[in-house]
């Protein structure tokens, strides 16, 4: 099955008519004239639009910086609650297990619900998980309000990225998700420094406690500019199963999750190399970590008229790039000026692969985003934690060289697999 059979349901009046406003309902019921009424009625809204798909970023934002900021935290977390190290990394372990396992389930018991209510109830749910880790008198129940936060994730990305084509249109779609994508980059450039600079500042359960208050403050503006989102309706189980039986969704999940694995294989251990390797300090790390995010934002940003180009080919290309960075870092981190250079650029072409796998999910099922999304959430969280896992055992048998080889190879798995679904599979054209 090709992706071409696809292209009519992309453009199908009720994708467009998602985005538009309440006065679309006016809307003369022929053909042509209903075109002609969208398209008025969503020329005053596009600025309301545009805003909205900045605040479901913004959520996006204290989604990952939530599930990042335990990493600069870890050992005060520990000592703090009196565990060891490794039962600490559980923090960032336990949510991407929940966010598999939440993501499929959410699809099938949210169909009913407008997304707008669904999106500001993920957000308390967030604020509520920081808050209870902020005050918890022990680790278990730490780790319970982290496991609810994995659902939360599992979620969130369920429901929010296929949103952005449906504040903007189809036009906008793609330009909407990388933006959102953005958020992803914008989070990491926050969480990662945050949780050690914040933690050395106020300790880290006022750390939690700020971050609650800033997932207040992004609900309040989510609650006051989005608008009514209906759901797609589609909530079956045959409708995951449609896309993972698809081929060129078959092609984007696996490729997918081998960048995913190789990524998280590499960057699980980012710190500890450029200590030990190239023999930065941390604050030179802290401060290359909000490089990296904002190399992501501008990868992100970029990847959407890419992606309007081929989005097969950019995912290959740009998975290339980040396998020879990767690799390359691994043969020349002793050097810290060209170590520091690899690592920027990792983020702005990693920036493209991440928003890449989305994409292509969602090319391969346009008519059911939603149940896509679920499937990619699930497929990549697993990922994720093979990626952290397969590191790990690396890291404790060979070297940290070894992990970064091993991870930069199978990122160029991925990108030789895409080069294969380029032969076999075509997505449709995205505006």
């Amino acid at each position: 099955m090709t992706e071409s059979e696809h292209t009519t349901p992309i453009q199908r009046a009720p994708r467009v008519r998602v985005v538009a406003t309440s006065s679309c309902s006016a809307a003369v019921p022929t053909q042509p004239a209903a075109v002609r009424a969208a398209a008025t009625a969503a020329e005053p809204d596009s600025r309301r639009g545009w805003a909205s798909v900045g605040a479901v970023a913004l959520g996006a934002f204290v989604i990952v910086m939530t599930e990042t900021l335990p990493v600069g935290l870890l050992p005060q977390i520990g000592d703090g609650l009196h565990v060891s190290l490794g039962l600490a990394g559980l923090m960032v372990l336990v949510p991407g297990f929940s966010a598999a396992v939440s993501a499929p389930l959410f699809f099938l018991g949210s169909g009913r619900f407008d997304r707008r209510s669904v999106i500001l109830a993920l957000g308390l749910t967030v604020l509520v998980s920081n808050a209870v880790v902020a005050v918890a008198p022990n680790f278990v129940l730490v780790l319970i309000a982290r496991m609810f936060f994995g659902a939360t994730l599992g979620a969130f990305w369920t429901v929010v990225s296929p949103v952005g084509p449906k504040l903007v249109g189809p036009a906008g779609g793609t330009r909407a998700i990388t933006i959102i994508a953005a958020g992803i980059s914008g989070g990491t450039v926050v969480g990662l420094p945050a949780g050690q600079f914040l933690g050395n500042l106020l300790g880290w359960r006022l750390t939690f406690a700020t971050a609650a208050a800033a997932t207040l403050l992004v609900v309040i503006v989510q609650a006051i500019i989005l608008p009514g989102i209906r759901p797609d309706g589609r909530t079956h189980l045959r409708d995951l199963v449609g896309v993972v039986t698809r081929r060129a969704a078959g092609f984007g999940m696996a490729a997918g999750a081998l960048a995913f694995i190789g990524q998280f294989t590499a960057w699980t251990y980012i710190t500890p190399f450029l200590m030990d390797q190239t023999h930065l300090s941390s604050g030179v790390i802290s401060l290359l970590y909000v490089v990296y995010g904002c190399g992501g934002i501008v990868g992100s940003i970029v990847a959407g008229s890419l992606f309007k180009r081929g989005v097969i080919g950019s995912f290959g290309g740009a998975a290339t790039v980040v396998a020879a960075l990767v690799i390359g870092l691994a043969c020349a981190g002793t050097s810290p000026w060209l170590a520091m250079l690899l690592f920027v650029l990792w983020g702005l072409f990693w920036g493209v692969v991440n928003p890449g796998t989305l994409v292509w999910i969602l090319d391969a099922a346009p008519e059911t985003p939603e149940a896509a999304s679920a499937v990619n959430v699930t497929n990549l969280q697993i990922a994720l934690a093979v990626g952290s896992g397969l590191g790990a055992i690396l890291v404790s048998s060979t070297t940290l060289q070894t992990v970064f080889l091993t991870g930069g190879f199978i990122i160029l798995a991925s990108a030789v697999l895409a080069a294969t679904a380029a032969r076999f599979v075509t997505l449709a054209p995205r505006q």
